[in-house]
């Protein structure tokens, strides 16, 4: 295997340069800050191209959004009826891309088996690819990536930021020679406990059972001779077994959450690092 480009610029800070291709058929406008958001956490997302019939008037979502994401779109017309030639065009590009040896990783925005085999291609040639897609995706597209994000926590979590935005009311415009009427009287605050806490959304947003067998696994792979195993290689060990793993499925925002939330199974200790600021947390299986 030829050796990639490693020339970056000053600037780059080191962070993985990232191509993001989107299938707009397969894929929701609706997603697309959080989407975008998600893959920052990865990389810089160097090229961010999308591929669909723009001429179609399922495309107006999409349009709009690509001009406030700067995206650049690939106009794939449907020569033939019931096919979709837009996959193709994707992974053609998906390729030239890769042999210009600029890139660290792909994100592949879709919930199409197609591009199974465009992950398994890219991974041979050493780079990391993160798979986007709805939870109705095939499982082979989710295993040929090395992390696989459901789309539908993006868009929880998009959701949950919007509502958290106070709404401003609405100020009348005030009539000329009109007096000023007297302040309404405050309204008394809400109880405390009657709002939603951040915690009980996230709960709420859980769809699925804790996957225990496994998260067991994982601790009993990563541990020492006393069961005490680093967050982070457990972490490692989860996406490497399952890439689509995500603990926003279970309803908790961190890893970490997900072992304190769970006290009767898990324990958690937080050890402090010689010159770091940050403690590193240690977790251990229950009896």
């Amino acid at each position: 295997m030829k050796s990639r480009n490693t020339s970056k610029p000053d600037n780059d800070d080191d962070q993985p340069r990232l191509a993001v291709l989107i299938d707009a058929d397969n894929a929701q406008p609706s997603v697309i800050e959080g989407l975008l958001a998600e893959v920052a956490r990865f990389g810089v997302a160097s090229v961010k191209r999308i591929y669909g019939d723009f001429t179609s008037t399922r495309m107006t979502q999409w349009k709009a959004a690509l001009l406030r994401h700067s995206i650049s779109p690939v106009q794939q017309f449907a020569y033939t009826s019931g096919k979709n030639a837009t996959d193709s065009s994707l992974i053609i590009d998906a390729m030239d891309l890769l042999y210009t040896r600029r890139f660290d990783g792909f994100c592949l925005v879709s919930s199409d088996s197609d591009f199974t085999r465009l992950a398994q291609r890219l991974r041979e040639e050493g780079l990391t690819v993160y798979g986007f897609g709805e939870k109705k995706t095939p499982d082979p597209f989710v295993q040929a990536c090395d992390k696989f994000i459901y789309t539908e926590v993006l868009r929880s979590a998009a959701a949950g930021s919007e509502a958290a935005a106070p709404a401003k009311p609405a100020r009348k415009p005030r009539k000329a020679g009109a007096t000023t009427s007297p302040a309404p009287p405050p309204v008394p605050p809400t109880p405390v406990e009657s709002r939603d806490k951040p915690k009980d959304r996230e709960r709420e947003r859980a769809t699925e059972p804790l996957p225990l067998a496994l998260i067991r696994q994982a601790i009993e792979e990563a541990s020492d001779e006393n069961g005490w195993a680093f967050l982070g290689s457990v972490g490692s060990y989860l996406n490497k077994i399952r890439p689509d793993f995500d603990p926003r499925l279970y309803g908790h925002r961190k890893l970490s959450d997900v072992f304190k939330r769970q006290p009767v199974h898990f324990e958690v200790e937080e050890r402090a690092v010689e010159g770091a600021s940050n403690k590193q947390v240690y977790i251990r299986l229950r009896g």
